[in-house]
C-alpha cells in the first residue's frame, strides 16, 4: 500500500506567483505586467459598474469585487494570466438572490459557494471539469446571454418602470405593458454606444472601446443636456474609498434555502474559471494548476462576499486581454485590481454622470459575445442526442431556473452517453461473424461448422454495464437449440460494472437450470478485478474461466467428453 505523500499533494495548490517569484522577478518583467495590468483595468472599470447594475446592486459593489476577489485570483491562482472578477455568467442567479433574499442572501450563497470551491479544490476535483459536455456548456451559456440582453432592455430604452421582474415571460410582459414610456435619449444613447463599441472593434481593435463608448455617451448627455438616467441619478455618488468589511445581516436559517444557489455560483466559477484557464495555457504555452486555481476561487469568493461583494471567477475576455497586452505573470491581474483602486479613488465623482444606456449597450456586446452563435449553430447539426440536450439546457435557463437548467442538462446528457454505450457493445454468435472481421482481435473467430457439436460461442465487445447488462440474459433465447456448453468471449469487454456482474451470475444460473456449461473467455484486466471481487466463480453452477479462446475451446471438449448426451438436462 502506497504511503500518502504529503509534500506532493501540497505542491499541486502551490500559486504561480511563488513559481514566478522563484524564477526569478525582473524589471522587464514588472514593466510588461504594469502596462498588461492597466491596459485590463481600463476594460474592467465599464464591466464592473455594469454587471453590477445587471445584477440588481450598485457600481460600487461591482468595482469592490474586481478589486479584491481580482487581487486574490491572480495572487493565490494557478494560472499565470488569469484576470478574475464578476461576470456575465452570474447575472441571472445574482438577480433573482438578490431579489428574494437581499445582499444578506447574495453575501452567504457566495461564501457557501467559495467554500465549495476550497473543498473541491483540496478533494483534487479541478480535472473532473473536463468532463463537463459540451452541449450542455454551449446551451447554458446562450440562455445566460438571453438573460443578460433582455434584463438590458429597461435601461437601453429608458422605460419608466419600477423593478425588473426576475421570471423570463413575466420580464417582457412588463416591458410590454411600459412600451410607451420609451425614452429617445435613452435609446439614442444606446445605439451611440453599441456603434462605438462594434465600430471600433472593427477598426481599431487594439483600443478600449468599452471605456471610450462610455466617455463618449457621457460627454454627450452631458453637452447636449440629454433627459436620461445616469449612475448618480439612480444610485447617487460613489464612495471614493477603500472596500470595507461590512455585512448586512446575513439570513443564516436561510441556508438551506440557498444551497442550490451556492451550488450554481461555485459551478459556474469553476468552469469558466478553468476553461479560460485552459484557453489561456493555449495562448501561452503555459500549464495551469487546476486544483490550485479552484482554491484560489474559493478564497476569492469568501473574501468577495466578507466586504459584501458579488461572486467572481476567472474572466476568459479579460484574461485575453491581457495576453494580449503582454501579461506573464500573476503580478499583471495584481496590478489590474490595484489601477482598479486608483481609478475609483480618482475618478468616482465623474462616474455619477456616465448614462445607465451606454452601460446597458456595452451589455448587449457582452451578451452576443457570450451567446457564441456560431457554437450554438454547429451544435444543433451534432446527433440528435447532443441537440436534445442543448435546447433543454438552453430554454430551461432562459424561462425557469440556471440550476434545474444544469442538472438537467447533465442528467440528459448522461443518459444520452448510455445510450450510445449500449447501442456500440456486440453481442453475436460465433456464425455471424464473417471469417475476414477485423474485431476478431489477434484470436480469429472459430465458424460453426469448426465447433464440437453441442457448443455454442457468443463474443461480447464494448463496456459490459447497467444499459447493456439485461441482454446478457437474453443470449440462450436467441439461439436455435440449446447447447450443452456455452463459451462467453469477453476479450473485447474493456470495463464491466456491478450490473454486468450480476448479469453474468444471472445467466450462470440459468444456464445452471438448463443443464449448459458456462466458460468465459479472455477477460481484461479491469473486468477480471471486478468479477474476482463479486466471487462470479461461486455462482450456482458450472463457471468455468479461461486465459483465451483455444482453452476454453480446450475445456469445452473435456467437458463433453465428461458428460455424455443423455446426461445433459
Amino acid at each position: 500500500m502506497s504511503r500518502f505523500d504529503l509534500p506532493r499533494y501540497l505542491r499541486q495548490f502551490e500559486p504561480k506567483l511563488l513559481t514566478v517569484m522563484r524564477e526569478g522577478y525582473g524589471l522587464a518583467a514588472l514593466r510588461a505586467d504594469a502596462v498588461a495590468g492597466l491596459t485590463v483595468a481600463i476594460v474592467a472599470l465599464p464591466l464592473a459598474m455594469a454587471l453590477a447594475i445587471a445584477s440588481g446592486t450598485t457600481p460600487a459593489v461591482g468595482l469592490h469585487t474586481a478589486i479584491v476577489a481580482g487581487f486574490l485570483i491572480s495572487a493565490l491562482g494557478g494560472s499565470r494570466v488569469q484576470i478574475g472578477g464578476p461576470t456575465a455568467a452570474f447575472i441571472p442567479v445574482v438577480f433573482v438572490v438578490i431579489q428574494q433574499h437581499g445582499m444578506g442572501g447574495l453575501i452567504l450563497s457566495t461564501l457557501m459557494a467559495g467554500l465549495m470551491l476550497v473543498a473541491a479544490g483540496l478533494l483534487r476535483l479541478g480535472t473532473l471539469m473536463r468532463y463537463m459536455p459540451q452541449p450542455v456548456i454551449t446551451g447554458f451559456t446562450a440562455g445566460i446571454a438571453v438573460s443578460i440582453f433582455s434584463s438590458q432592455v429597461k435601461d437601453a430604452l429608458g422605460l419608466e418602470m419600477g423593478e425588473v421582474p426576475a421570471e423570463f415571460v413575466a420580464r417582457w410582459q412588463a416591458y410590454a405593458a411600459h412600451a410607451g414610456t420609451l425614452e429617445p435619449a435613452a435609446l439614442v444613447l444606446t445605439v451611440l454606444g453599441l456603434a462605438m463599441i462594434l465600430g471600433l472593434r472593427r477598426w481599431r481593435p487594439s483600443w478600449p472601446g468599452f471605456l471610450i463608448a462610455l466617455a463618449v455617451c457621457t460627454v454627450a448627455a452631458g453637452a447636449l443636456a440629454l433627459p436620461a438616467e445616469t449612475i448618480g441619478s439612480r444610485f447617487g455618488d460613489l464612495p471614493a474609498t477603500l472596500p470595507q468589511f461590512q455585512l448586512p445581516r446575513i439570513p443564516f436559517e436561510r441556508t438551506h434555502e440557498l444551497l442550490p444557489s451556492a451550488f450554481t455560483i461555485a459551478f459556474l466559477a469553476g468552469v469558466e474559471s478553468l476553461l479560460s484557464a485552459v484557453v489561456a495555457d493555449g495562448m501561452t504555452g503555459g500549464r495551469h494548476r487546476s486544483n490550485a486555481e479552484l482554491v484560489a476561487q474559493g478564497v476569492a469568493n469568501v473574501g468577495s462576499a466578507l466586504i459584501g461583494g458579488l461572486p467572481a471567477t476567472g474572466a476568459l475576455a479579460r484574461t485575453a486581454t491581457n495576453v494580449r497586452a503582454g501579461g506573464r505573470t500573476p503580478v499583471a491581474g495584481m496590478l489590474h485590481a490595484g489601477f482598479l483602486l486608483l481609478f475609483m479613488l480618482l475618478l468616482a465623482p465623474l462616474m455619477r454622470y456616465v448614462p445607465l444606456a451606454a452601460l446597458a449597450a456595452v451589455l448587449l456586446v457582452v451578451a452576443w459575445n457570450m451567446a457564441e452563435v456560431e457554437q450554438f449553430r454547429n451544435t444543433l447539426s451534432a446527433p440528435w442526442g447532443d441537440r436534445i440536450v442543448l435546447l433543454a439546457t438552453f430554454f430551461l435557463t432562459v424561462l425557469f431556473d440556471l440550476t434545474v437548467a444544469i442538472q438537467v442538462g447533465v442528467v440528459l446528457a448522461a443518459l444520452v452517453f448510455m445510450v450510445r454505450m449500449a447501442d456500440a457493445v456486440e453481442m453475436r454468435t460465433e456464425a455471424e461473424v464473417p471469417p475476414d472481421d477485423e474485431a476478431a482481435g489477434e484470436e480469429g473467430f472459430a465458424q460453426r461448422a469448426h465447433l464440437p457439436d453441442g457448443v455454442e460461442v457468443y463474443r461480447i465487445g464494448g463496456p459490459l454495464f447497467f444499459g447493456v447488462a439485461d441482454r446478457i440474459g437474453n443470449l440462450l433465447d436467441g439461439l436455435p437449440q440449446k447447447p450443452r456448453v456455452l463459451i462467453l468471449r469477453m476479450r473485447q469487454v474493456p470495463v464491466i460494472d456491478a450490473s454486468g456482474v450480476h448479469a453474468l451470475r444471472s445467466l450462470a444460473a440459468r444456464c445452471h437450470r438448463k443443464g449448459i456449461a458456462l466458460i468465459i473467455s479472455g477477460l481484461q484486466a479491469q473486468p477480471n478485478r471486478v468479477i474476482a471481487g463479486m466471487r462470479l466463480e461461486k455462482a450456482p453452477g458450472e463457471v468455468y474461466f479461461a486465459s483465451s479462446f483455444e482453452p476454453a475451446l480446450a475445456k469445452a471438449r473435456a467437458l463433453l467428453a465428461e458428460r455424455p448426451r443423455d446426461a445433459a438436462r
